[in-house]
């Protein structure tokens, strides 16, 4: 196992340092810069900037700069917001995505394993029907459009909740309902088939043999297995909603990170662009690699040796 953990460290080191690479040339690949766009900008004003910031250095150096930056996690000074820096930026808009992201998964996890159950247990009846329904709807109906349809009915019509904002728990009902139900829906499709496929196999029969009731079998049997392709989701989907849905977040005046990094595409802050990409990434690739190990611990005859699994 620790010797696992080490190799995949070093993958994962290797792949930061290719994003990191990819993340540096495609800013400066993109036209113009980030002062360009400032209405009576005297050029001495710019030229000074640019100095201040490294932005008149050859790439190299510039490139140079930003790796030995990125191995001390210092991301720079936002060229946009009067001194604050990237990781000001981030250690403010995290904590409030992590919150959001938390609960969405709560969410998501909950409703799509409950409606997995139903639809498997219930197969090619009523409430599989309506289950199968509700998850396709998740997963087809984008987020945004989710959104803005509760906060239409839900807040305008209704009253129930706050358009946007956030101030408290109500504040975070439609936002983490909005990210939830479409990783929902994908969890749900594949509990159910999972579960399906579990409730045809051997060990499943036997326990019917043995007189089990229908949902001790499930609770003991078969929906542990069945997890296993949702543990493989799991991984993407806490980096996605941990480090903040940058739509949602929009709509609904979430000041998260994910809000913080549309901004920074709209005002061409470089510096809070890549940072936020390096830090959506290293999140992404530990929760990769936590969700491999949690493979052994939900099923002990998973091993992992090396590079692999046996």
């Amino acid at each position: 196992m620790l010797k696992y953990i080490i190799k995949r460290i070093i993958h994962i080191l290797i792949a930061l340092f290719l994003i990191v690479t990819a993340t540096f040339f495609l800013m400066k690949a993109a036209p113009g810069n980030p002062f360009a766009n400032e209405r009576d900008f005297p050029p001495e004003i710019e030229a000074n900037l640019n100095a201040k910031y490294g932005l008149d250095n050859p790439w190299y150096i510039q490139y140079k700069d930003y790796l030995i930056n990125t191995l001390k996690f210092d991301f720079g000074e936002s060229m946009k917001y009067k001194e604050r820096s990237t990781n000001d930026i981030i250690a403010e808009g995290f904590p409030v995505s992590l919150a959001l992201g938390l609960e969405a998964m709560l969410i998501a996890v909950g409703l799509g394993i409950l409606f997995g159950i139903i639809a498997a247990l219930y197969h090619n009846r009523f409430p599989d029907y309506i289950a199968t329904t509700i998850a396709v709807l998740g997963i087809s109906v984008p987020s945004f459009v989710l959104a803005g349809l509760m906060q239409y009915f839900i807040s305008l019509k209704l009253g129930l909740f706050p358009v946007a904002g956030w101030n408290g728990f109500k504040y975070t009902v439609l936002p983490a309902l909005a990210i939830a139900l479409t990783h929902a829906g994908y969890i749900a499709k594949l509990v159910r088939s999972s579960m399906l496929e579990e409730n045809h196999s051997e060990y499943v029969k036997l326990a019917r043999a043995k007189g089990l009731g229908k949902w001790t079998i499930v609770f003991k049997h078969t929906l542990r297995n069945a997890l296993m392709p949702v543990i493989t989701y799991l991984g993407p989907l806490t980096a996605g909603v941990v480090t903040g849905s940058f739509i949602i977040e929009q709509i609904f005046a979430i000041p998260g990170l994910g809000r913080h990094f549309v901004q920074s595409i709209t005002n061409r802050d470089y510096t809070v662009i890549m940072g936020t990409t390096v830090f959506y990434a290293i999140i992404l690739m530990f929760a990769v690699l936590i969700v491999d190990i949690l493979y052994t611990i939900i099923d002990p005859r998973i091993k992992l040796k090396g590079g692999g699994r046996k």
